[in-house]
């Protein structure tokens, strides 16, 4: 008999399995799939929407930022949302960001030009549901910043930074004993992975939820070690963090790879923890906090963790901003011509209500961001790697060396390269015409956590066929949009 909670080894072709292990070994699997239909049937069962949400949640991280806010640029460093200026173009984001100041002075004395801005920290988000030996999850958190700050002393626009959760064992809502086998954050394109057990894997453990401690550098860039708005995991765990808090001690947290502690001016919050934002006391921005909630600290000076400021932030949908780079969606006001990437949609990208926002079929997307000052080319949601899993995470890329050279995308793309299971992009998605010509809406690389220091090549699998639908228990969360706008 197999083990409590074993399963097929592939939902979705059984006979292969069959094939694999003989005619004893398939009658035996055959007698399990009599005795065990609940082990069967479990391949298939799915989250409901508010599990999802609950899900990204309860794992959604706790930030926090070292500040650069003196000589006036304070709240540079607060995380936002793609349209704070409520205007409905992305293009003067970076233009407008630089202005923050004076929205937040404007905001001492009352009703001015700047009012109806909606700062609105927030992380957007995708969850990934997909079936392999049982229920297992992709949690993507993109931290959005208008702008950031070159060696050179320009500015510049600013959208790198992602939390990514690997969490594995889900057989219900949150904290029912599913644990994250590994997290990764970006580091200047490196991709740094921490495993489940790892001393630099920490938690905020709440009642709601289990937030990753993740500290960010401030958004100038004086080519320190840890600069330009970059994420490292914190060292230390948080029953450390609060006896400093209790202490009212200076604010500070290792991080990794780097000697030493690094200053925290900001802790930003997710607003669906009620726990976190408890223990914390955050707040969220609005044009009445404005003032109070803006460090005006530099990256150097130290403060006192009751001198921390302590922002709640939102979840939002990476699935809200695809739609604006689609060809037909307006795509010019916020995106540039250059770089188009086309997909193969099986699925509508929907909305809330479950409403199509842009239709199946061969589709169209732009990804390069247009900069009203001086076209400040960087990459959209469907340019970036992570969207389809195929950074790099190998020696070069990783901890330590610059950041990966975009081989294995390239090998994606072009599908020339196997995978964990000998599978390429196409052979596990079945489009054979998609190498150099389009991705798949649902092409997702999901990494084993194996570093390798083979340049373009990675230990993971494509997900194959159909394993996006709820028949197979999967969810592709890139393209439905799960939270209220």
């Amino acid at each position: 008999m197999l083990p409590s909670g074993a399963m097929l080894a592939n939902p979705v072709n059984p006979s292969a399995t069959l094939r694999g292990v003989g005619i004893f070994g398939a009658l035996a699997l055959l007698l399990v799939c009599l005795c065990l239909p609940s082990t069967a049937h479990a391949q298939t069962w799915s989250l409901s929407k508010e599990q999802r949400q609950a899900y990204l949640h309860y794992y959604a991280p706790i930030v926090l930022k070292r500040a650069n806010g003196n000589d006036n640029r304070h709240g540079y460093d607060w995380i936002t949302n793609f349209n704070f200026d409520q205007d409905g173009d992305f293009s003067n984001n970076k233009l407008h960001w630089k202005d923050i100041e004076q929205y937040i002075n404007a905001s001492r004395t009352g009703p001015s030009a700047y009012d109806r801005w909606r700062i609105r920290p927030t992380l957007y988000t995708s969850l990934i549901e997909f079936m392999d030996g049982g229920k297992n999850l992709v949690l993507i958190y993109h931290i959005y910043h208008a702008l950031d700050k070159n060696a050179a002393g320009d500015y510049q626009l600013h959208d790198w930074e992602r939390v990514e959760l690997l969490v594995k064992n889900v057989v219900g809502s949150p904290g029912s004993g599913e644990y994250v086998a590994h997290a990764i954050v970006t580091q200047h394109k490196r991709n740094v992975i921490r495993h489940y057990g790892s001393a630099q894997l920490n938690f905020m453990p709440t009642s709601t939820g289990n937030h990753l401690l993740i500290w960010q550098a401030e958004w100038s860039d004086k080519l320190l070690a840890a600069h330009g708005q970059e994420l490292r995991f914190v060292t230390n765990p948080y029953s450390w963090i609060a006896s400093q808090m209790a202490l009212s001690a200076k604010a500070e947290v290792g991080i990794n790879d780097d000697g030493g502690k690094k200053n925290v001016h900001y802790a930003f919050v997710p607003q669906g923890s009620a726990s976190a934002v408890s223990a914390l006391g955050a707040q969220a921005i609005s044009y009445a906090t404005a003032d109070q909630l803006a460090s005006r600290s530099d990256n150097g000076n130290s403060v006192t963790w009751p001198s921390v400021k302590r922002v709640t932030y939102e979840l939002q949908d990476i699935a809200d901003i695809l739609p604006t780079h689609w060809q037909f969606g307006g795509y010019a006001t916020h995106w540039l011509s250059t770089a188009p990437i086309d997909f193969w949609l099986e699925s509508p990208i929907v909305n809330e209500a479950g409403l199509a926002e842009v239709s199946t079929g061969m589709q169209r997307f732009f990804a390069s961001t247009r900069d009203i000052e001086n076209e400040d080319e960087r990459e959209g949601y469907p340019a970036k790697k992570w969207f389809f899993g195929t950074y790099e995470l190998n020696a070069s890329a990783s901890d330590t060396g610059g950041g990966g050279s975009g081989a294995f995308h390239d090998n994606a793309w072009a599908s020339t390269m196997a995978d964990s299971r000998g599978r390429t992009r196409a052979s596990a998605s079945g489009y054979t015409t998609a190498p150099n010509a389009f991705w798949w809406q649902h092409d997702y690389f999901v990494h084993s956590g194996t570093v390798d220091s083979t340049d373009g090549v990675e230990a993971g699998f494509w997900l194959p066929g159909q394993w996006y639908l709820s028949s197979n228990g999967g969810f592709d969360g890139r393209w439905v949009q799960l939270f209220d706008d």
